[in-house]
């Protein structure tokens, strides 16, 4: 199965910059879905940012401007580059994957869509 390791979280004021890293073994299917999805304390777990395996993205509204989803192919890496943050933006952020899989747009926040999820990293966003 899909193994996803998670780096990259830590502590900045608000205004600063982050980026995330999910690694993700054994990952050789063509088509695939992958995003990132965070939850804060009290809050459901709510979708950030996909992308598939043809190149396209989905932002939600919140993190539109600010935030950018990438991929390494040849690494087997993706990213989550984050500009502007907010003290909302303190949250867990979680990389999760699923081959043979195709979304578009906010479909691409369905969390059932999603069977391989990482342990999550901690981002923590002060006034």
């Amino acid at each position: 199965q899909v193994q996803l390791v998670e780096s990259g979280g830590g502590s900045v004021q608000t205004g600063g910059s982050l980026r995330l890293s999910c690694a993700a073994s054994r990952y050789t299917y063509s088509s695939y879905c992958m995003g990132w999805f965070r939850q804060a304390p009290g809050k459901e777990r709510e979708g950030v940012a996909a992308i598939v395996s043809d190149g396209r993205t989905a932002y939600a509204d919140f993190v539109k401007g600010r935030f950018t989803i990438s991929q390494d192919n040849a690494k087997n890496t993706l990213y989550l580059q984050m500009n502007s943050l907010k003290p909302e933006d303190t949250a867990m952020y979680y990389c999760a994957a699923e081959p043979r899989c195709y979304c578009s747009g906010n479909y691409c926040f369905t969390q059932g869509l999603y069977r391989r999820w990482g342990q999550g990293t901690q981002v923590t966003v002060s006034s």
